[in-house]
């Protein structure tokens, strides 16, 4: 495995490499802040020449065309792709990625960055996970896999607490549940059977400590650091309340120096890339490994996902220096040769604070008004990305004209989903930066709003 935190192109310090090329057309699939930072960043790119967001939001609309084709619609994607000659799509939500969308377009010859569905299993299936990690003698929590209510229950019962129970499958971030209580178990075990109805639990040991974000860029062999952060995962503050999609994200983090990335990398990226590569199904795309670090300085894996975290993005786009098309076409070229160009991150610190709708996580409301979104540029080095929104009907009699760093979106903007925007904001330190994010927050209003007030802080 090859790898560099500033990746190595033969260059003397402090060169930029120019990718010579020809201008692309680029199409990002997903509609939440996470699409919405990456057509912000694919935008600053001079190789882009055409760039579209399938299905998009109001955020994306001002960086990118909307193309209203769902996620699951994988031939419908592929049709797309072809008609429109795309030549590099980039996939950002999970359940594409889990339906093969990796594979349809290859077989068609289309460039596509994103693990094959084989590969993406890294995420879709913790069983499949845990299997790739005991073969790759990579540290996680123990672990027993059940199918069936009454075995769980049964276990859980005879386990000290606290203790970990997660869905199988995908569960849009829902799938976990901490229990430090006899009551926690009791809903745990309901929200899991009966809620979400998985078909499999895995019982984990709790493990104590630290969590990061620790997310690269690779070909299955070739492999890029994103910049190191953590999220929020907790509605409440001080991590209280109810697991959610995440609350907010911090990067750079503390709980992950440069010797512990590199650590990572060693003990982690490297061998379940290798025996991903020795089973024939290498991975390509982004690698996110939620690690979880003791107080000794032991690193274990608490998950994979196989593509890029939300709210993670947000913040390491706002600090990435260098051209994200670029790496992306590179690592998805089929020869495994192309260069790679140079990546490197900002100094300041990025902070991502969201904006959730009442009733979130359970029951979010949706069709809100949301008022002071206008008013964002008047606040330094804040950008807010869009996800749980959309432009009300004609027949509003309230319509706006929101101009700001991340394009600009004509109409009035509701809320239409759980988790409604990320704001985030860059600053000196990660205090000055959740500092300017939180100015922006009090700006923007609508009914029931949700966030926690100890990001950064």
């Amino acid at each position: 495995m090859e790898y560099s935190q500033q990746v190595d192109c033969g260059l003397r310090p402090g060169a930029v490499l120019v990718l010579r090329g020809k201008t692309m057309n680029v199409l990002v699939i997903g509609s939440g802040a996470r699409e919405h930072a990456l057509c912000w960043k694919l935008r600053q790119s001079k190789r882009v020449r055409g760039l579209f967001c399938a299905p998009g939001n109001p955020g994306t609309s001002g960086l990118a065309k909307n193309v209203q084709i769902p996620v699951d619609d994988i031939e419908g994607l592929v049709a797309f792709a072809q008609e429109r000659q795309i030549d590099l799509t980039i996939v950002g939500p999970e359940l594409p990625l889990s339906l093969g969308v990796v594979d349809a377009f290859q077989a068609r010859g289309l460039k596509i960055f994103g693990p094959s569905r084989a590969a993406a299993q890294l995420e879709s299936s913790k069983a499949f996970a845990k299997e790739i990690m005991g073969a790759a003698k990579v540290r996680t929590a123990r672990a027993e896999i059940f199918t069936d209510r009454r075995a769980t229950e049964a276990y859980v019962a005879a386990q000290p607490l606290p203790l970990v129970m997660k869905a199988d499958g995908l569960a849009s971030g829902k799938g976990v549940v901490v229990c430090h209580s006899k009551e926690e178990v009791a809903e745990g075990l309901r929200h899991l059977f009966a809620v979400i109805k998985t078909d499999r639990v895995i019982v984990e040991e709790f493990l104590h400590g630290r969590e990061a974000s620790f997310i690269v860029a690779t070909d299955g062999t070739r492999v890029v650091p994103l910049a190191a952060s953590h999220d929020y995962k907790r509605l409440l503050d001080a991590n209280q309340g109810p697991n959610t999609g995440g609350m907010g994200s911090v990067s750079p983090t503390p709980v992950l120096d440069e010797g512990m990335q590199e650590k990572a990398l060693q003990d982690v990226i490297a061998p379940v890339l290798s025996e991903m590569r020795k089973r024939g199904t290498k991975f390509q795309g982004f690698l996110y490994a939620g690690l979880m670090v003791s107080p000794a300085g032991k690193i274990s894996v608490l998950e994979f996902n196989a593509r890029l975290g939300d709210p993670e993005t947000q913040v390491i786009m706002r600090r990435m220096k260098g051209d994200l098309c670029d790496l992306l076409a590179a690592l998805a070229d089929p020869s495994g040769s192309a260069p790679l160009p140079l990546i490197t991150w900002s100094e300041e610190a990025a902070v991502c604070v969201v904006l959730a709708s009442a009733g979130y996580p359970e029951s979010p409301v949706a069709g809100d008004e949301i008022t002071g979104l206008e008013l964002v540029e008047m606040v330094p080095g804040a950008i807010v990305f869009h996800a749980g929104t959309e432009i009300a009907g004609k027949s509003q009699s309230s319509r706006a004209n929101v101009r700001q760093g991340s394009g600009e979106v004509t109409g009035q903007v509701v809320t239409n989903g759980g988790r409604v925007l990320s704001v985030t904001a860059v600053g000196g330190s990660v205090s000055s930066a959740a500092a300017q994010a939180y100015k922006v927050c009090d700006i923007i209003q609508f009914k029931g709003r949700q966030l926690r007030r100890d990001i950064g802080r």
